[in-house]
């Protein structure tokens, strides 16, 4: 019985391995983001079984009447509850949101990249505000379901007053500033996330209608179908901290 305790020590300290492994592999190049992924769900289920096993070696010590490793048992419980802590939070986000990508506060007529368009090249989702299985009209119905905040902000200051407060908002946020162009009316950036790397897009564009400065943002993940909330909650903190400023 102690011989298995610590078999199943080492065997969930790989499944941790695994968990902080999968995205520094696929940030450095290693492999591709699926088989990153596919760590992190191998981490995850390695962790149940621990959970079912630790059990299991409980019980069968208490009916046999042997010795277990109860240090080793506890420590490969609280390992296991590492990447089960890590992903069910995750788990529980994608059941929440629509699997989307792509968030906008003008579904209608999305703000436009320029620069980052070439930094696109390979990702894996395009710029298309719609995908083959939906319109967008059918796109901007889901967003819309999900996150009715996510609208046009209508502000009293300039165009110019406007693009430079953005640009400082999105700097503040962390995100790369990698075009601000005056005469199109827009600043572009990239967010890097921690863990993965992942990057997504921002651009916010500001234009004058009326005699009215309309700002609307648009916020695109390069890879993955679904973002979990990420997009939208970033246009928010923008929006958010824009009126704050």
């Amino acid at each position: 019985m102690k011989t298995s305790s610590k078999v199943l020590l080492i065997f969930v300290a790989c499944q941790l391995l695994i968990l902080l492994g999968s995205p520094l592999g696929y940030r450095a190049g290693l492999f591709d983001v699926m088989t990153a992924l596919g760590g992190f769900t191998m981490a995850f289920a390695g962790a149940a079984l621990t959970i079912i096993a630790v059990l299991g070696l409980w019980v069968a010590g208490v009916i046999r009447k042997q010795t277990v490793d109860r240090g080793a048992l506890l420590a490969a419980t609280v390992i296991a509850l590492i990447p089960i802590a890590f992903v069910v939070p995750q788990l529980q986000q994608a059941g929440r949101v629509p699997a989307i990508h792509d968030i906008t506060t003008n579904p209608i007529d999305p703000p436009e990249f320029q620069e980052i368009k070439k930094r696109r090249v390979h990702a894996a989702n395009d710029l298309v505000y719609a995908d083959e299985n939906r319109s967008v009209e059918e796109m901007a119905a889901l967003q819309d379901e999900a996150y009715p905040e996510v609208t046009t902000l209508l502000t009293e200051k300039s165009v110019q007053e406007s693009l430079e407060l953005a640009e400082i908002v999105l700097s503040n946020m962390g995100l790369e500033i990698i075009n601000v162009d005056g005469a199109a009316g827009i600043v572009e950036a990239t967010a890097t996330t921690f863990w993965f790397g992942f990057k997504d897009d921002v651009v916010v564009r500001v234009k004058d209608e009326g005699g009215q400065t309309l700002l609307d943002v648009r916020s695109v993940s390069r890879v993955g179908q679904s973002d979990l909330g990420v997009n939208a909650a970033r246009i928010l903190t923008f929006l958010g901290e824009f009126q704050a400023g």
